[in-house]
């Protein structure tokens, strides 16, 4: 059986260990944010931009009949 001052120990140890700042968790939140944002505003602005594309080939092609 362990001494429970080694126990002890042990326990302090692990606790300061897990206790760290959590500096870093919070930009590499954001980071995630914004390239989520970013991955939806691409897949928008293309979606947008075929759109865009096939009304204006629609309009050129009625106008050139």
């Amino acid at each position: 059986m362990q001494s429970p001052t080694a126990v002890l120990a042990l326990k302090r140890i692990s606790l300061a260990r897990f206790r760290r700042s959590e500096d870093g968790q919070d930009l590499l939140e954001y980071g995630l944010l914004v390239s989520l944002i970013a991955i939806v505003a691409l897949g928008a602005v293309a979606g947008l931009g075929t759109t865009i594309v096939n009304v204006f080939w629609g309009v050129i092609a009625a106008a050139s009949v």
